[in-house]
């Protein structure tokens, strides 16, 4: 959807030449019949809305002429991608596999007619991405990503249904029939590895490493709890997480906090129910006290340190050294 700052509607215009009316959209003077008609009017309504719905771009007005390049359809899919994909303001991660999926197409059909692109061009990218060593199934992900483009395309009337039709003949790479390898299997990282970044992070960074053995939550489901979102009433805790990744599908998450995961938690527990138990706030104030504490050279007090009223009675000099009390006349 376009973002309501730069949604500012074109204005519907007499052209005194000719006496008729006209819009521009996209730089592209477009002519509505006689001015102040009923007819000029419901066509300029028409076509703005229309203008909105296809995320500020003109639609396609007859679906068997060419129409707009493989590179103005991917422009205008890219806008598209960039607020859908962008839930509460934060990018996703598909939405820079968008991008790479759409890179090698710029490349090899920027200039072609979108209305041109069919199968045999579709494959011709696949194989850019099988000749770059890349793994089956994600070769898989990014031509599926490719067709979701021109299925777009279609649904907002930039190309005609033919050209997405045809790219669905495409069938996916076999295993075992392609010259792209098979992905290796994702195995969990063995404990010693784990336990080996223990004294090199911070207490909170280990509580959370710690919570996602116990629980199995993804990484963004431990940065973002809070105690008003975890119910302590039972034996077992639940956790429901705020934002997760399944819920634009309208599913539920709830993570289950044994006793285990509970001895980790209670220690961040915060009086303030809103506050995040993991702040980087007091992550940074661990580090910096740590590397106090560590410290071989002693302290030198600033200027600021003999200001009166500025940190009273807090100046510890070093072995040798006075510190004069500055007092006001």
């Amino acid at each position: 959807m376009p973002s309501s700052k730069n949604a500012r509607t074109p204005s519907y215009r007499l052209y005194k030449r000719t006496g008729q009316a006209v819009v521009t959209l996209n730089g592209k003077d477009i002519y509505l019949g006689k001015y102040g008609s009923r007819a000029s009017r419901e066509a300029y309504n028409r076509l703005i809305a229309e203008w909105f719905a296809n995320d500020r771009c003109i639609p396609a007005a007859d679906p068997d002429s060419e129409g707009m390049t493989v590179v103005e359809l991917l422009a205008a899919y890219l806008r598209y991608a960039k607020g859908y994909y962008t839930p509460d303001g934060y990018p996703s991660g598909e939405l820079g596999k968008i991008r790479l999926s759409l890179r090698p197409v710029a490349k090899l059909y920027g200039q072609s007619k979108a209305t041109a692109f069919g199968p045999l061009a579709l494959k011709a990218v696949r194989q850019v991405f099988v000749d770059a060593g890349n793994g089956r199934r994600y070769i898989h992900d990014q031509v599926a990503r490719i067709k979701r483009m021109f299925r777009w395309g279609v649904e907002n009337e930039f190309i005609p249904p033919n050209v997405f039709h045809g790219l669905q003949a495409v069938a996916g790479l076999r295993r075992g029939r392609c010259s792209a390898p098979e992905p290796k299997p994702v195995k969990p990282v063995p404990d010693e590895h784990v336990n080996a970044i223990r004294l090199h992070v911070s207490a909170p960074v280990w509580a959370m490493v710690q919570l996602q053995r116990c629980t199995g939550m993804r990484p963004g489901e431990v940065t973002i709890m809070r105690r008003c979102d975890i119910d302590t009433s039972g034996l077992i805790w639940l956790y429901h997480p705020a934002s997760h990744k399944t819920q634009r599908f309208g599913h539920e998450r709830t993570v289950e906090i044994g006793p285990r995961a509970q001895e980790v938690i209670r220690p961040f527990l915060k009086s303030d129910l809103e506050a995040y138990l993991f702040s980087p706030i007091s992550v940074v104030a661990e580090h910096r006290a740590v590397r106090r504490r560590q410290r071989n050279t002693p302290i030198t007090p600033t200027p600021n340190d003999t200001k009166p009223g500025v940190f009273p009675h807090c100046i510890v000099a070093p072995p040798g050294w006075t510190v004069a009390r500055v007092t006001e006349s």
